[in-house]
């Protein structure tokens, strides 16, 4: 479908939904990412500057759906994504700012599994839930759309299994500052 109708495919599906359950193990999630912590994502497709651009536009488009207080936004993320370097230190510093920022939104609630944790389940690949009826999977070469009752549920409750070992709130903020603080650190002796 190409990256960029992708973004507007996803945008529809957004404006639509009520309820957004994502869990990510590898990157920030696109709806949080910065507008530098994308570029850099998306030029591992090796699009065109103009498909690049037109891309980077749609997500950012996209992330109108955070001020939209109508809606339940509920992001789940791996403590390795947040020390993953998709940018240089100090863009991942405001990254992770971006995150805290968007986290004291009363109708987003983002998450960190952080790694001090016993895990008792698999972190295989991200995934998105809407309005628990429709589960998006993105693999390295399609996005595959789960539609069946019982195989939705699987994905909530994974989600919600993350869900009770992950931090939130205050806790998630001070994990992700101190991450933060590090990259900042690095920066000034780097």
């Amino acid at each position: 479908m190409g990256v960029h109708k992708g973004q507007q495919a996803a945008k529809a599906l957004e404006t639509q939904m009520s309820t957004l359950r994502l869990f990510q193990s590898a990157l920030i999630p696109g709806l949080l990412q910065t507008p530098e912590y994308i570029r850099a994502v998306l030029r591992r497709h090796h699009l065109s500057e103009d498909a690049l651009t037109r891309t980077i536009n749609g997500r950012l488009e996209r992330q109108a759906v955070l001020y939209d207080s109508k809606k339940s936004l509920r992001f789940i993320i791996t403590e390795p994504v947040l020390r993953w370097r998709i940018v240089p230190p100090q863009m991942m510093a405001a990254q992770l700012d971006r995150l805290v920022s968007v986290s004291r939104f009363p109708h987003v609630d983002i998450r960190v599994v952080p790694l001090r944790v016993q895990q008792l389940d698999i972190a295989n690949h991200a995934f998105v839930i809407r309005d628990d009826r429709m589960v998006t999977i993105e693999t390295v070469h399609a996005e595959v759309v789960v539609t069946d009752p019982k195989d939705v549920e699987l994905y909530v409750e994974k989600f919600e299994g993350f869900e009770r070992i992950a931090l939130s709130s205050d806790g998630m903020r001070s994990l992700v500052e101190r991450i933060r603080d590090e990259f900042l650190r690095e920066q000034e002796t780097g």
